[in-house]
């Protein structure tokens, strides 16, 4: 189970504290040990420049509480202070000495072993001095400081720890405070916005980025409402025309003519479902990132032919000429969706043209990339629409309001989406509009 963020910065600090202490007590305990030891070395240098030129005789009264000497003559025998019993150093230490030499030993008293620090050096004369000095009061002090550090480095860190508890508290709590506020966000509230702290520091940027994707999910709750909205309106109109239909055809008296017509309306209106059915699966499908594409090597030109010739009938009952350009163009895309693409760009541009107007599809290769216009005479987007054009159930009032529902160029969007490529639309400088599809080929 992971550990709440309060408790492990708490162990993190606390452990980074009981580092630290560790490390400043070693180097405090050796540097006090270090501090007394030279202090020591440097009186016995100076006792050892205080011995005269008859070292024997500075020698046997040399004895005091803490302090203690030996002479090695030169013919070996030994001159010592009194109360040292033995030689405070053997005699191969001594025998064969070069310069002034450091030791630390266990001497012997007529009391006591003594701790001692000890200094042989050999005389210009001959023979070897070796002054001592009774060390056991800096011990016991190393080892008060021992003991200090011991039971008070304990203690403070576990007083940094209920600091460092205290600390991470304080830093989480603006955290819990958004926390609590983000909890309170809900759809019923949907414009309702973190309070930003005016701090500077990655809390307010955190809160910054909080606030930026909440209104991101909010546009995208709103586009889905309005889809829905728009959804359920297009999926009303022709289920209640197909029940009045139905409902007309059911009664008595009716004539073959009248039943034939209700009968015509009702796949007029079963179709007009299917394609809403279909369109809404596509675009649901494109939104989850889902939109299956079979890339194959295909003859765009001869799928614009055959769009072209599935629309000759419509375009002449609309007064529309509906051409295609464009000669072995080949690519590699899916040439289903690329159809279905097509279909939905000239479907759009025969409503739009206007009786005498003309739709022309055209399709070039260039660069590795497969280019697709569609270009019709009508009226072109209003400006407000350019925009937003490929947007579910985008329609606008006026020149190009249609009875349609507004998914056509949706679908082409996601079809270049799906496929790597892009779709724009643009009004063109003599009238009328083009939407063009930029596909990897």
């Amino acid at each position: 189970m992971s550990l709440p963020i309060r408790t492990r910065l708490t162990v993190v600090f606390t452990g980074l504290t009981a580092v630290v202490l560790a490390i400043a007590a070693v180097a405090l305990l050796l540097g006090f040990r270090s501090a007394l030891t030279a202090t020591v070395d440097q009186g016995l240098t100076a006792r050892l420049a205080a011995l005269g030129s008859d070292p024997a005789a500075a020698v046997r009264t040399a004895m005091t509480d803490d302090a203690f000497a030996q002479y090695v003559a030169p013919d070996g025998s030994l001159v010592t202070s009194d109360g040292v019993e033995g030689r405070m150093l053997p005699a191969s230490s001594t025998s064969d000495l070069s310069g002034t030499t450091f030791v630390d030993r266990t001497i012997r008293t007529s009391e006591e072993p003594v701790p001692a620090r000890l200094l042989a050096a050999p005389l210009p004369g001959g023979g070897v001095v070796v002054l001592g000095a009774d060390v056991e009061d800096q011990r016991d002090a190393v080892a008060r400081l021992t003991a200090i550090v011991a039971i008070g480095g304990p203690l403070v860190v576990v007083a940094m720890a209920g600091l460092g508890w205290l600390l991470a508290g304080a830093a989480l709590r603006p955290v819990e405070r958004i926390r609590e506020e983000a909890s309170a966000i809900s759809t019923s509230e949907p414009d309702r916005r973190l309070p930003v702290p005016n701090t500077g520091d990655e809390l307010q940027r955190l809160v910054e980025t909080l606030n930026g994707m909440l209104d991101r999910l909010h546009e995208a709750l709103d586009r889905e409402r309005r889809f829905v909205d728009e959804a359920s309106h297009e999926l009303r109109t022709p289920l209640g025309v197909l029940s009045a239909e139905v409902e007309l055809a059911r009664r008595e008296g009716r004539s073959p003519e009248e039943l034939a017509t209700a009968l015509a309306s009702i796949e007029q209106e079963t179709d007009r479902l299917r394609r809403l059915t279909q369109d809404l699966l596509v675009l649901a499908r494109s939104d989850r990132g889902r939109l299956p594409v079979h890339r194959e090597d295909v003859d765009v030109s001869a799928i614009i032919e055959r769009v072209v010739d599935e629309f000759d009938e419509r375009a002449e009952r609309a007064g529309v000429v509906v051409r295609g350009a464009g000669h072995d163009v080949r690519a590699r895309v899916d040439a289903d969706r690329l159809r279905q693409a097509i279909e939905n760009l000239v479907d759009n541009g025969i409503r739009h043209a206007g009786v005498g107007g003309t739709v022309d599809v055209q399709a070039r290769r260039q660069d590795g990339r497969l280019h697709v216009v569609v270009r019709d005479s009508g009226t072109g987007f209003e400006p407000a629409l350019v925009d937003r054009a490929f947007e579910p159930f985008a329609r606008a009032d006026g020149d190009r309001s249609t009875d349609g529902a507004g998914l056509g160029l949706t679908i082409v969007r996601a079809v270049a989406e799906a496929h790597g490529g892009s779709a724009t639309a643009a009004n063109l400088e003599g009238g009328g509009a083009a939407v063009s599809l930029d596909l990897p080929a």
